[in-house]
């Protein structure tokens, strides 16, 4: 399995609610740059979070590649959302090349996990950081961080 995990582009410091934040303009330029790394990848599913921050980044990622499916917006990729669950839910994703727009501490808990097998060592993922990750399976230290980018 190739799996993907990017953070949302830099967002607006306020809102009516966390969750719905948006990607400023220097946010979007960031997820720019990200999906440029992504480009001619036979990705399979896109997944993010319901979050306007995240939704924005995955449809800008999307649009980018031309994707032909659409973002599966997923509870389980909010911001303080069990990393084991979703492993339980890549687990029917096997073999798949797989994209995930999600948040901190989220997401870098979730690379650190795969990678090492417990969450002591999140990835560092800042704003539009990149993550690729390979792997037979997707469980708690059995793939490897092939790649981290970060945009400039």
């Amino acid at each position: 399995m190739r799996l993907w995990l990017l953070r949302h582009g830099q967002a607006e410091p306020q809102a009516a609610s966390d969750a719905a934040r948006e990607l400023t303009v220097h946010g979007r330029e960031e997820v720019r740059q990200a999906a440029a790394q992504l480009a001619g990848r036979p990705l399979t599913a896109i997944f993010a979070s319901p979050y306007v921050r995240a939704q924005q980044t995955a449809e800008l990622v999307r649009g980018a590649l031309g994707f032909a499916g659409k973002v599966g917006t997923v509870a389980w990729l909010t911001p303080d959302s069990d990393p084991r669950e979703v492993l339980k839910y890549l687990d029917e994703r096997a073999g798949a090349e797989v994209l995930l727009v999600s948040h901190q501490p989220l997401i870098g808990a979730l690379g650190g996990l795969l990678v090492h097998g417990h969450r002591q060592d999140p990835l560092p993922m800042r704003t539009a950081s990149l993550a690729e990750l390979d792997g037979d399976i997707p469980a708690a230290g059995l793939m490897e961080l092939l790649a981290l980018i970060h945009p400039r």
